[in-house]
């Protein structure tokens, strides 16, 4: 087993066929298939079931997939550290949620050191991939929120993943829509008023996702459900079709993406907590501690 063969199981789970994810990875179908194949009959598994309608995990290749991620992301911490050309740069990693004011804490902590050399990454993305990275040392902080219908699997999630989570405040639930929706100038409103319209839903992909939304009420049955990945065809998507998405509330009028966005206090309650977490045991770096020192400045719960 080698670091390319796991690359190119990751390739292929994330891929729709075999030839996308060869095509992705500059290399032969065949060359691919073959190297794949060696690995599998080097484990005594069947990572891949294959048929004339494509590939699909098998269940031994699930289970496979779950620690070839850990490997991964471990060994892409080594070659950034010890192997990139940009090994001299200060560096620093944070993961979040959908949360302006982790993005301003971020702008924050630049501001305050002014490193003349640097390399700071900060990931917009979804949950499990937050808990992933803060786990993997991708990231040395994450924020990530919870709500009623989502509290437990992500407190079992955080166990599991040795993180620690510091709570920094709790949000009600609201509606958000544009300006020119019927509904605009409601102070509170329900989720059934609101059925005959789409809600656009931040897209967790995988289905075993589904508890890790970082948005509330993710048990509601919405009749029209739009599912998207990206912040700014989201608010497209909701001014385009008069649809609405559910979140915090947090809209930053500073945002200019947001300008024409109007939040509306729900009655159905599912009430939001977010804070940031740690890898337990970690030592952070003065970026990490100047970050949490941003973060805190949010902080309303004790």
């Amino acid at each position: 087993m080698n670091i390319n063969q796991i690359k190119y199981v990751l390739a292929v789970a994330n891929s729709s066929s075999m030839r996308e994810a060869a095509t992705k990875l500059y290399v032969s179908q065949p060359a691919l298939s073959s190297s794949i194949m060696e690995l599998e009959n080097e484990l005594g598994i069947l990572i891949f079931e294959r048929s004339n309608k494509g590939i699909v995990l098998t269940e031994a290749g699930r289970e496979f997939l779950t620690y070839a991620k850990k490997l991964m992301g471990q060994y892409e911490i080594l070659e950034e550290r010890y192997l990139s050309s940009d090994k001299a740069k200060e560096k620093f990693s944070v993961s979040t949620q959908h949360y302006n004011f982790a993005i301003r804490s971020f702008a924050e902590v630049i501001r305050r050191y002014e490193p003349e050399n640097f390399l700071f990454s900060i990931h917009e993305t979804k949950t499990r991939e937050v808990l992933e990275n803060v786990r993997d040392l991708k990231s040395e902080v994450g924020v990530v929120s919870y709500s009623g219908n989502n509290e437990k699997v992500l407190k079992k999630l955080l166990k599991e993943f040795q993180l620690e989570f510091v709570p920094l405040m709790q949000r009600e639930t609201y509606a958000y829509v544009w300006k020119g929706h019927p509904f605009a100038d409601r102070k509170e409103i329900s989720l059934e008023e609101l059925r005959d319209y789409p809600c656009i839903s931040f897209d967790q992909t995988d289905d075993s996702n589904f508890y890790l939304t970082e948005e509330a009420m993710a048990d509601y049955d919405f009749a029209k459900l739009i599912k998207s990945d990206d912040r700014a065809t989201t608010m497209e998507l909701i001014a385009s079709l008069q649809g609405y998405s559910v979140g915090s509330g947090m809209l930053s009028e500073q945002d200019a993406i947001l300008k024409g966005m109007i939040s509306i206090k729900l009655k159905e309650e599912d009430t939001l907590t977010i804070g940031y977490i740690t890898r337990k045991g970690s030592r952070l770096s003065m970026y990490g501690k100047a970050y949490i020192e941003e973060l805190l400045k949010f902080r309303e719960l004790s």
